[in-house]
């Protein structure tokens, strides 16, 4: 536990900071089916994030749980194949009109931050999920890559949404 506690402080500063976050609050594009949130989602690209420095072949996966999912994230600190860091969280809708808007808390329900889905293509098998603040910003797929034209398509909805592509990191992705 006291290992723990560092970690839930690093978090809590980085998900409590103030920022400089977009002009409004992120919205989501459409209504989400819940049932294509679940698995596993891989991190294609990322705004910079304390968290995560040094992150590779990150991935979040996503299950039924009362009350909401179980969501346990993970990445390999230094490379693909480095040492595995995860972490658990609990995700409830916080809007059950969209199904767009979660509420994450990690260590118990000591942090907890608010998500939107801002874009959810099933079909090309890829979603854009942000802080609800707008600060941090996540590309994942369901796939550990994305095709280079689909990458290009879901790079041109981020920044049709109001974000920065320039400031975005691209991960290394796990190894097949």
């Amino acid at each position: 536990m006291a290992r723990l506690l560092p970690l839930a402080a690093i978090l809590a500063g980085l998900i409590l900071a103030p920022s400089a976050a977009l002009a409004a609050p992120a919205q989501p594009a459409r209504h989400i089916d819940l049932t294509q949130m679940m698995g596993r989602w891989y991190e294609v690209a990322r705004v910079p994030n304390q968290l995560q420095t040094g992150c590779e072949a990150g991935a979040s996966d996503w299950t039924p749980a009362a009350k909401g999912f179980a969501v346990v994230q993970s990445c390999h600190k230094g490379s693909p194949s480095g040492p595995l860091t995860t972490w658990k969280a609990k995700a409830t809708v916080a809007d059950p009109h969209t199904n767009a808007r979660f509420r994450m808390s990690f260590f118990g329900g000591i942090v907890s931050q608010d998500y939107v889905v801002l874009d959810h293509r099933p079909e090309e098998g890829w979603l854009v999920l942000a802080t609800a603040n707008g600060k941090y910003l996540w590309l994942m797929s369901q796939r550990p890559t994305l095709p280079a034209a689909i990458q290009r398509q879901a790079l041109a909805r981020i920044r049709q949404l109001g974000f920065d592509v320039g400031r975005l990191e691209f991960p290394l992705p796990m190894g097949d």
